[in-house]
């Protein structure tokens, strides 16, 4: 499995957006509706990334969501806002952001590559809990394996106002905390969550980071959630135990790892 993972990442590269296919629109509330607690995060009012709560008060989404992508400079929490089952211009619920929390391994300005990827992901803290019966923060799982059917559902860049759901695609491969997998991405798709429904229940098991291109056909990658989100709500429960006040803060984790890969952030 190690080598032929290896193999793939030789092939990844930067290529033009993926193609669409295979998409639900969840666009009407009936459609929608099992999936509220998947929304868009306004980032400065100039552009957004998708994000899922997994708390009431927290939301999983992108590292390189918190950045600004001309300046490089990290958006101050209180400039994002998160709008759970956002669609046609209305949310199920409004939540600005009281602080950010990513791992200092993950460098904005650092080369796309599996590294960058390994550790792109981050939680927001809301300033105030989502506590509505529709809007039900969803559980996490172990990464998933090879071949393992998975599904995502995201906004993008060319369908901003609904989510869309792709229930069919797999996971192609996963080694040292990256998970590639068959799934349609696209600018605006960062921090999407990608499900496992195996339990009978959608469980959150990867954050989109990144898409490419393996072999001439357009892939997503992510991350492995197995220890980044025990590691995050631990900072975080520690964070609120010494300060109330709000702001972005990194924590410890792995070694750095250099590889040729090169991606596209979604």
């Amino acid at each position: 499995m190690r080598a032929g993972f290896a193999a793939l990442f030789i092939l990844l590269c930067l290529c033009a957006p993926a193609r669409a296919g295979g998409l639900l629109s969840l666009g009407s509330s009936q459609d929608g509706r099992d999936w509220d607690a998947v929304g868009r995060i306004e980032i400065e009012g100039r552009a957004f990334c998708t994000g899922a709560l997994i708390a009431p008060d927290l939301v999983l989404t992108a590292a390189h969501c918190l950045y600004d992508a001309e300046t490089g400079a990290q958006v101050p929490a209180e400039h994002m806002q998160f709008r759970a089952g956002w669609r046609s211009g209305r949310a199920a619920a409004y939540r600005y952001v009281r602080r950010a929390l990513h791992l200092p391994d993950f460098v904005y300005t650092a080369p796309s590559d599996a590294h960058r990827v390994r550790h792109d992901v981050a939680l927001l803290e809301l300033q105030h809990p989502i506590r509505n019966t529709r809007i039900v923060p969803f559980a996490t799982d172990r990464r998933p394996d090879a071949g393992d059917r998975i599904g995502v559902v995201s906004y993008a860049h060319d369908r901003p106002e609904a989510p869309s759901l792709q229930e069919m695609c797999e996971v192609i491969a996963r080694q040292e905390g990256v998970v590639v997998m068959s799934c349609t991405v696209d600018f605006g798709s960062s921090g999407s969550p990608v499900f496992s429904f195996a339990s009978g229940d959608p469980r959150i098991v990867s954050v989109v980071s990144a898409k490419a291109e393996a072999g001439g056909a357009p892939v997503s990658l992510g991350i492995g959630l197995d220890g980044p989100v025990e590691q995050l709500r631990a900072e975080l429960d520690r964070v609120r135990a010494e300060t109330a006040l709000p702001g972005t803060r990194s924590v410890a984790a792995g070694t750095r790892v250099e590889t040729g890969a090169k991606f596209i952030r979604p």
